[in-house]
């Protein structure tokens, strides 16, 4: 008998993306969304597709992962955000390995879509980060940013990847960056502020292979040498 899975969503005002999200994750024995205050009509639409709505006032993207994890129904869950889908091969592999897991904890990596276009440069393919796993044996960090999943036990990859659709355009881009920035942690280094923003770019660019992306590729690692400059600059 294969293990229940949980699939929670957290999200505010997320009506043009949680639709698909949800329906991606039909397979699941329960999807639970953590909303934290939306005023448009992502509960109403969670709701209606007959999702598990829960509110809980915004604590840090970590600890509100945490909080909607602990409101599961099932130990092994699955971390979806509103603007990412699980594809039917990454369906098929969770079914399957939820029928004997081997592991506490699993990788799944992500195709990400910038301004309609698949990125597999610049380092971001198969940009994995831990989404399935036991809950009895991880838990989010407290990171203010870029928050990941802590296993105590043994971890595995899955061969299959979820989509995330990243940015419609770029000044949704460059929006998000400047916030992300605003989150680090990083103390004020003008050296770093200088010197390490190039060196973003060139590897993005040119190690990472973003050149073959054209002009996706010029953009994404430009902006991320602007993201390098707002954290140590702040």
């Amino acid at each position: 008998m294969s293990n229940p899975l949980s699939v929670v969503i957290i999200a505010k005002n997320e009506e043009k993306f949680i639709e698909d999200a949800i329906k991606s994750a039909d397979f699941a024995d329960e999807v639970l969304l953590l909303d934290s205050g939306s005023t448009d009509a992502t509960c109403k639409i969670a709701k209606k597709l007959g999702v598990r709505v829960e509110n809980q006032a915004w604590l840090g993207f970590g600890p509100q992962k945490n909080s909607a994890v602990d409101l599961a129904t099932n130990d092994w869950v699955f971390v979806l955000d509103s603007d990412e889908r699980i594809p039917p091969k990454l369906c098929s592999e969770i079914i399957d390995i939820l029928k004997a897991p081997a592991f506490d904890g699993y990788f799944v990596g992500r195709l990400n879509n910038f301004f309609g276009k698949d990125i597999k440069t610049c380092g971001l393919y198969p940009d994995y980060s831990i989404r399935l796993f036991n809950r009895t044996k991880g838990r989010f960090n407290n990171a203010p940013v870029h928050e990941s999943v802590q296993i105590e036990g043994k971890v595995a990859k899955l061969k299959n990847h979820m989509i995330h659709l990243a940015y419609n355009n770029v000044d949704e881009f460059i929006n998000k960056q400047r916030y992300y920035s605003t989150l680090s942690n990083k103390k004020k280094n003008i050296v770093k502020a200088v010197a390490n923003p190039c060196w973003t770019f060139f590897k993005l660019y040119f190690i990472k292979l973003g050149f073959l992306d054209g002009w996706h590729g010029y953009i994404i690692a430009k902006i991320y040498a602007k993201y390098t400059f707002w954290k140590y600059s702040k």
